[in-house]
């Protein structure tokens, strides 16, 4: 990796910080924070779309729950998009592994779960320096310097950005990844303990599932659908979008269903409700 391509990452990192992001969190911590959207932005970057991708897609499963309520912050997705995916993508390529196959998947899980500890780090300082700042402000107001008002809120939390993602993100992309390089160009994937990490970090992709699936999930009679779903495209070999095209059937189906029951309801208690009135007229 050379520098301009670590500077280059360590901005986008900067433009995905949660406080602040690039206008506001929709397009900073709801796009350009997600690892498939960053996989598609460091294709660029490294000039192979596919490969990055790859690399991105088993992060972006492992993390498809992810939620922050209030200011609870189970990881900052900054640094799995913008630290994993291209320190994975250069151990896979050092390694000559395949980015669509087994380890180079399970690769991308274990780094993405070490670096989501590096993003709960990189959110709480900034958060704490944004406090320093608001602190400051508040001090300048009361001593009627209104005009820092600006700088609080639009300037000086940059700064924060500057100091706490851009240099470290830079510094581990260009550093890191010659490291990276050196440990697996002579990587023994046949070795038990590599196997191990491996095939954990395979298995990792599993739990954002079943996070997604206990917060969609209302009753355990659903898992059935989503079994059956499951079952389905792995012995078809359906691809995301034929499988997501049977599910808007069912979908459907099982919606209108649900509409149609409703409508019988009604109508026999419109029923019973005008054999009352018949009995209370006669």
């Amino acid at each position: 990796m050379t520098l301009f391509q670590a500077i280059i990452i360590g901005i986008l990192s900067m433009l995905a910080a949660s406080t602040p992001a690039m206008a506001g969190t929709t397009i900073g911590n709801y796009t350009l924070n997600r690892p498939l959207v960053a996989g598609l932005l460091l294709g660029i970057v490294f000039g192979d779309l596919r490969g990055c991708i790859l690399i991105a897609m088993p992060m972006q499963v492992m993390w498809i729950a992810l939620v922050t309520p209030g200011g609870t912050v189970a990881s900052d997705l900054r640094a799995v998009s913008y630290i994993g995916i291209p320190l994975a993508y250069v151990g896979a390529r050092a390694a000559g592994m395949d980015f669509g196959g087994k380890d180079a998947q399970g690769l991308a899980s274990s780094i993405s779960a070490m670096t989501g500890v590096i993003g709960i780090t990189l959110f709480y300082l900034t958060a704490m320096m944004n406090l320093i700042w608001q602190h400051w402000g508040w001090a300048q107001i009361e001593k009627g310097n209104i005009e820092c008002v600006g700088k609080v809120d639009a300037l000086l939390p940059w700064i924060t950005n500057i100091v706490i993602s851009f240099i470290p993100v830079t510094l581990l992309c260009y550093y890191g990844s010659g490291a990276v390089e050196e440990v697996f160009n002579n990587l023994n994937t046949s070795v038990w303990y590599v196997k191990a990490i491996l095939t954990v970090g395979a298995i990792l992709p599993a739990v954002g599932i079943s996070i997604l699936l206990k917060s969609v999930i209302t009753k355990n009679s659903d898992l059935i659908y989503f079994m059956f779903g499951f079952a389905m495209a792995a012995s078809m070999g359906l691809t995301l979008l034929a499988a997501t095209a049977i599910g808007g059937v069912f979908a459907l189906i099982d919606y209108k269903m649900a509409m149609n029951k409703i409508e019988l309801l009604n109508a026999g208690a419109g029923a019973g409700g005008m054999d009352d009135d018949d009995e209370e007229d006669i």
